[in-house]
């Protein structure tokens, strides 16, 4: 409510809903009742307040300007609509979609909420603060690194000031207090039906892998005649955490599967992630359970599934050169201090500040371990296990990189977005505990997912013929994660985005086979890249949809015009080793089982390690082994992190020194020296950026 004097403003929290409206509603309210009719709300969403004539503040190479618009403040976000340009019919919206990716702001992404006023000191807004001066100035700190700043400098506008000020500060505060919103269609409903419809051609479907045809598409391209999919977990019976189908081996049964879950913490079993042509495979599992007894006799489902029908299993621990959820957190908001237009580093200290908070660091060791791995695929056949406590963190973005750097399906735009779905979204990446995007859990809060962008484009500044998209897509990409109107990365895991989608729980069938199935048209089925469901009940889109968010000219951006499509094919496992002769000879035994720990080969005497005394029952770091790559081994291994090399469809990225560098388009974007939005809007900029990226190919 607003209390105190003209030039006093006391925001307090109002459990009745809305703020108070003030005495000049009368007028203003059949402004509001226009303006609400010209703002495209999407289903749920209604208008607290608004300011007319507002101006947002931007920065180019040519200084300051500014856009005059009106600001809205609604229950989902903060958006700023731009004033129709001089010849535009009117009436005519300025954009065909209904979230503006440039000018809104979801309430959850607001970081910080600053009032600036010319003759005193800025005040940080919260819902308890009390503002003795009339803004002048609101400045939003968003936590996808973006800067909104809007201005009321006409005497005329105080009133909206206030008003606006103090409708964004409650909205927040009680987006935060009613979290339940966001996930349980009680404020966003049926969204498909307020999209715009696209006529242009359609993109090449992304898998959602929500459904069997998705996993079984997707085996076929890879060719992996051994394995098939596994319905074993589709009522989630095994695992909550884990995806409804699985990739097992062919010639392990359902009943056999079954005994193998009680070995592996959270019941997350090896399952095959991706096959190489040239016979290898590429797992990934949580570590073994304390309580695994390796004397059972259902032990040899494990071993079954962990051989995978080859005769050497190399497990990878993951997390022995990677840096932990928490580590990796601390070294994010470090990150952001920096980048922030406020941060108080001087200007020569600056280069050693980014360098203190082990940002950089961190990507070195995932770039630098994913070539490892991927080295180790192409060597030879054998079975390849990314091992993590949870397998729920690092095993993502490992997985998801060893692909990208072997694969080239994985470097075009629906392959990536397909990878995603397996990796991330659907094997129980929980981003909503670590993109803390609800603000109900600060301690679980860690962007892997964030560290994991940053390493693609890293792979993208040295490999640019070899990615069809480009960064303005990562940008896009980055940004929303932090947007809760789609499924995507609102929730931990598929079982809990199940049970959100209430009319998916009806009508089962049961078939004698497979068990209980979902009939087929409530499969969530693919046309033209739009996902098609039964109407009915609470539905929020995938991030995917990209045209719910950017136009027709804004998503060309993503497109890559030097992507060069001759190197589509995948390694045939005819490269030479990258290993060298004493790797090849350190793997040559039968049925052996080796630990990969700090570029290192430790062979065991036995599938779980704690049989021969190298692992502790209660944990699950491998201590590091004495027999590991010689000199000359390191040596050779050591050459693809000096430079980017490329074999035939294989990338082998550099990770020393300067050769990884910060993504300054996506962190710096608040800075008033460098800020620019996430597209090119002029003729000039774009001219820049296709001078850029002729320079870099031209090396």
């Amino acid at each position: 409510m607003l209390s105190g004097s003209k030039n006093s403003l006391t925001i307090q929290q109002d459990a009745q809903g809305p703020p108070l409206r003030g005495p000049k509603s009368s007028d203003m309210n059949g402004q509001r009742n226009r303006n609400c009719q010209a703002f495209p709300c999407i289903p749920g969403e209604h208008v607290l307040e608004e300011a007319a004539r507002v101006r947002k503040i931007v920065r180019s190479r040519d200084g300051q300007g500014s856009i005059l618009g009106t600001l809205y403040c609604t229950n989902l976000r903060v958006a700023f609509v731009p004033e129709p340009a001089p010849g535009d019919t009117v009436g005519a919206p300025r954009c065909s979609t209904c979230l503006h990716s440039e000018h809104d702001v979801a309430l959850p992404c607001i970081g910080r909420l600053v009032a600036v006023n010319s003759f005193t000191k800025a005040k940080v807004l919260t819902a308890s603060s009390t503002l003795k001066f009339i803004p002048e100035e609101l400045v939003l700190y968003c936590r996808d690194f973006r800067v909104l700043r809007f201005g009321f400098r006409d005497s005329s506008l105080e009133y909206q000031a206030f008003q606006v000020t103090l409708a964004i500060v409650q909205a927040q505060e009680s987006s935060s207090r009613s979290a339940g919103m966001w996930y349980d269609g009680t404020a966003i409903r049926n969204m498909e039906n307020a999209w715009p419809s696209t006529e242009e051609s359609s993109p090449p479907p992304t898998l959602l892998f929500e459904s069997p045809c998705d996993w079984e598409k997707e085996l076929r391209r890879l060719g992996a005649a051994g394995w098939r999919v596994s319905p074993v977990n589709e009522r989630f019976d095994m695992a909550t955490s884990l995806p409804k189908y699985l990739w097992v081996p062919s010639r392990l049964l359902d009943n056999e599967l079954k005994r193998a879950f009680g070995h592996f913490n959270a019941r997350r079993i090896p399952r095959l992630c991706w096959h190489h042509p040239g016979g290898s495979d590429l797992l990934r599992a949580a570590g073994f359970h304390a309580d695994s007894d390796p004397e059972r006799e259902d032990v040899r489902s494990v071993e079954a599934l962990m051989l995978a029908g080859h005769a050497q299993c190399v497990i990878v621990e993951t997390a022995a050169d990677l840096p932990s959820p928490a580590e990796i957190q601390l070294s994010y908001l470090k990150l952001r201090a920096l980048c922030l237009p406020d941060s108080s580093v001087a200007d020569e200290k600056w280069l050693s500040a980014l360098e203190g908070t082990r940002w950089l660091d961190h990507i070195r060791a995932c770039v630098r371990k994913a070539s490892e791995v991927a080295a180790l695929l192409v060597e030879r056949s054998r079975s390849i296990i990314l091992q993590e406590s949870d397998d729920r963190d690092l095993n993502c973005l490992l997985a998801s990189l060893v692909q990208i750097l072997s694969d080239p399906h994985a470097r075009t735009q629906s392959g990536f977005q397909s990878l995603l779905q397996k990796e991330w979204v659907v094997a129980g990446h929980p981003f909503l505990q670590r993109l803390n995007l609800l603000r109900d859990n600060d301690r679980e809060e860690s962007p892997v997912f964030l560290l994991f962008l940053d390493c693609v484009w890293q792979l993208l500044q040295q490999f640019p013929a070899s990615f069809e998209f480009t960064e303005t897509y990562l940008v896009a990409l980055h940004d929303s994660s932090y947007i809760p109107f789609f499924s995507t990365f609102l929730f931990n895991c598929q079982w809990e985005r199940d049970r959100r989608n209430q009319h998916r729980a009806s009508n089962q069938i049961y078939a004698p086979v497979n068990g209980w199935r979902e009939p087929l048209p409530l499969e969530i089925l693919q046309k033209g890249g739009r996902l098609v469901k039964e109407t009915g009940g609470p539905y929020l889109p995938t991030i995917w949809d990209w045209a719910l968010r950017y136009t027709t000219q804004q998503r060309a951006q993503f497109r890559n015009p030097a992507y060069a499509r001759g190197s589509s094919s995948v390694p045939n496992g005819n490269s030479a080793p990258l290993g060298g002769d004493k790797l090849e000879a350190a793997l040559s035994g039968n049925g052996a089982v080796y630990l990969f720990v700090k570029g290192g080969l430790s062979p065991q005497t036995h599938l779980f390690p704690w049989k021969n005394g190298s692992l502790s029952r209660k944990g699950w770091r491998w201590a590091q082994s004495l027999e590991s790559l010689s000199e000359q081994d390191r040596s050779l291994r050591s050459k693809p992190s000096g430079c980017p090399l490329q074999t035939e469809g294989l990338l082998l990225p550099a990770s020393v020194g300067p050769l990884i560098q910060l993504w300054r388009r996506c962190y710096l974007r608040g800075s008033q020296e460098v800020q620019r939005g996430l597209f090119a809007s002029t003729l000039t900029e774009l001219a820049e950026e296709l001078d850029l990226l002729r320079e870099r190919l031209g090396h």
